[in-house]
């Protein structure tokens, strides 16, 4: 016969017994469970803001004369270092360089060197040419092969020739079938590096513009319809029968514009290109100051030779020579981003620059860049230029 009292009192003391060390096993593992838990949580964690730490972005902003070789730039460079991003504002010169002087960007860029005024308000500033182009008169008219020299476009923009058929531009196109039109300006509404270049040439091969006019980022056009950008006047000059303004060369190329072949110093009739703008630089390269000396002089306009275009440019970027001058570069890590892509900008990032329509900077040129960013100091230490 069985002994149920022995049976449930045997029971009884093992459901105590296991419920007893379930209690104590499961505590620890438990306590185990969520510390490993947020030990992974932690880690994870950490590693993101690692990640997040490293992704820099570098802001820049000014000429729309390089715009489309910047624009390049920031899609390779992602190829190179992915954890920098470059973000350029094309808002023109003007703007470049006075948003550079209040120091809310990384990096300006103008076409036009600092005047002595920009200089006393932006003191240790440092010129480093990116890129060089050419600015082209292009124009919408129904005829090809259309020829101008220096006076005659320093009349049309002084509203003194204003008839496609004028007989001073007749004279040097006697092929050509010129409309009876008046002649439509298109000039820059905004502070412009492109319009300093344009200026700076008529100032050098017209004394009634050097004498009314000048040369400048902003002037007091005499005639003409303003468009911002080289994009707003080139499509501007795009719907515009019977127009004519400038844009910088890589715009032409791009959109297909007719541009006028320009006299040079020699006397001849140069088209803009890629060959004819490193002609100019050839001519003009040996004679750059170093990248902390003024600029405001540099000018690479009218320049000898029988094959320069005789309205080219150099391009810059513009820096503090002490990087934490800008509070924007207060971290060292985003200083040396910062340096790192200028210094591949001026090397490997050239290889992009004709296709566009830009010439390579010459090498005696990278070797003066390379130069000033090694001068560059990051709290009185320099950076490091590979």
């Amino acid at each position: 016969m069985m002994n149920y009292d022995n049976s449930i009192g045997n029971y009884l003391i093992y459901m105590g017994l296991t419920t007893s060390m379930s209690k104590h096993i499961a505590k620890p593992f438990l306590t185990a469970s969520i510390a490993a838990i947020i030990i992974a949580g932690l880690v994870i964690l950490s590693v993101l803001n690692i990640a997040h730490a490293q992704q820099v972005t570098l802001n820049g902003a000014g000429a729309t004369f390089p715009f489309p070789l910047i624009d390049e730039w920031r899609v390779e460079y992602q190829t190179v270092k992915p954890d920098v991003n470059i973000n350029y504002q094309s808002i023109g010169s003007g703007g470049g360089v006075k948003q550079f002087i209040e120091k809310t960007v990384d990096f300006g860029a103008t076409d036009a060197p600092l005047t002595p005024e920009e200089i006393q308000q932006a003191p240790n500033a440092v010129h480093i040419p990116e890129t060089i182009g050419s600015v082209v008169p292009a124009y919408n008219l129904p005829v090809e092969g259309l020829k101008l020299t220096g006076p005659i476009l320093a009349e049309i923009f002084l509203g003194n020739i204003t008839k496609w058929n004028d007989p001073k531009i007749q004279e040097i196109n006697p092929d050509l079938t010129l409309p009876a039109e008046d002649i439509v300006v298109v000039h820059r509404s905004d502070g412009s590096g492109t319009t300093f270049v344009w200026t700076d040439y008529l100032s050098n091969v017209s004394q009634a513009w050097n004498q009314q006019i000048g040369k400048g980022k902003s002037i007091e056009w005499p005639v003409g319809v303003g468009a911002p950008g080289n994009e707003g006047v080139a499509n501007s000059i795009n719907t515009t029968p019977n127009s004519i303004g400038y844009v910088e060369l890589a715009y032409a190329l791009t959109t297909g514009m007719k541009h006028a072949a320009v006299q040079n110093q020699a006397g001849n009739f140069i088209q803009g290109s890629i060959d004819s703008t490193e002609a100019a630089v050839a001519a003009s390269a040996p004679s750059l100051p170093a990248g902390d000396q003024p600029w405001t002089n540099v000018t690479m306009v009218n320049a000898p030779g029988a094959d320069s275009y005789p309205i080219a440019s150099f391009s810059y970027l513009l820096v503090y020579n002490e990087l934490t001058d800008d509070p924007g570069l207060a971290n060292k890590n985003k200083a040396q981003s910062l340096v790192d892509f200028i210094n591949w900008a001026i090397t490997d990032g050239q290889q992009f620059a004709p296709d566009i329509g830009y010439v390579p900077l010459p090498e005696q040129v990278v070797q003066l860049d390379q130069e000033t960013l090694r001068g560059l100091t990051h709290n009185g230490a320099p950076l490091q230029v590979s």
